[in-house]
């Protein structure tokens, strides 16, 4: 027997999948297809203070090895979401779940989070400053350190429930920035969001999406993602959610030897809506291949 249980910041998970923000909507979609209860939580819709139309169409183009996404946080706002979508989820999802929240300054990020903090079905806040897709937010927050340090002492200050901030690979250097956010008391951080990209319709020579640019996510950014989670993990001392272009059981256990406590699942769901099912089946078979008899063994193993 293998053992596939993850503690996160006290969050005792049974195996270390999680659907991203954005590609599972909030997980009654998927219900009708499996138990998503199998999953160890899902990291929901992002959440903004007021509700949100998003971006004008189209909003998606395709990629080699991935797509691009500009949907540009699509949401009914947080107070619909308690009311509405959070009694729904919760008829067919009976763990903890991860509430993404954004924000357009540190009030909205602080206003919304404090609200979700309060619901008993999250268990974790994780605070998007890394959204492309939005102009005057989100990303704008995640590529400045101090910025990035304001929304997390903002955050912490009225919540109770670990904080995660998720950042942007659209930098530099990301190490700054996650040791900003540490020092300025968040329990762990999510990398990466997507990264940003464009594709031509060379038919009528314009950019593909409406808004020009957008996320682009997918396979072919595993290696820059697990890059990230590699320096991240050697300069921080709290826990990492290792995203982007996973697909795989081989993929999670790769993100975990890089220092991934958790690991979130995104493009995939998209294209095989089956994917952290077929992930979580496959990560025992996986473990006992490689000789893993715990997961928790191998969290930064590749240091």
């Amino acid at each position: 027997m293998v053992n596939t249980k993850v503690n996160l910041c006290g969050l005792q998970l049974d195996n270390p999948v999680i659907p991203a923000s954005g590609t599972f909507g909030y997980g009654y979609e998927f219900a009708e297809l499996y138990d998503i209860n199998i999953l160890g939580s899902f990291s929901f819709k992002g959440t903004t203070r007021e509700p949100r139309f998003g971006n004008p169409t189209p909003r998606i183009a395709d990629c080699t090895a991935g797509l691009i996404n500009s949907v540009g946080l699509q949401n009914p706002g947080v107070e619909k979401v308690i009311s509405q979508e959070l009694p729904k989820l919760k008829k067919v999802f009976s763990k903890p779940v991860i509430a993404n929240v954004s924000g357009f300054s540190v009030d909205d990020y602080a206003y919304s989070c404090e609200k979700l903090d309060k619901e008993e079905q999250v268990g974790i806040l994780e605070v998007n400053v890394s959204c492309p897709n939005v102009h005057h937010g989100g990303m704008s927050f995640g590529t400045d350190p101090k910025a990035a340090a304001e929304i997390t002492r903002a955050v912490k200050a009225v919540t109770t429930k670990p904080v995660f901030i998720k950042l942007t690979p659209n930098v530099t250097d990301i190490v700054s920035i996650a040791k900003a956010c540490e020092e300025a008391g968040a329990d762990g951080i999510s990398l990466i969001n997507t990264m940003l990209g464009m594709r031509i319709d060379l038919k009528t020579g314009k950019p593909t999406v409406a808004n020009k640019k957008g996320g682009f996510s997918g396979p072919a950014v595993f290696p820059v993602a697990l890059r990230m989670v590699y320096e991240v993990y050697e300069a921080v001392n709290i826990p990492l959610i290792g995203v982007g272009g996973v697909q795989s059981a081989e993929n999670v256990i790769e993100m975990m030897m890089a220092g991934a406590t958790a690991v979130e699942v995104g493009a995939a769901n998209l294209v095989n809506p089956f994917a952290c099912k077929e992930i979580v089946e496959n990560l025992p078979a996986v473990m006992e291949k490689y000789n893993i008899k715990d997961l928790n063994d191998i969290i930064g193993g590749a240091h």
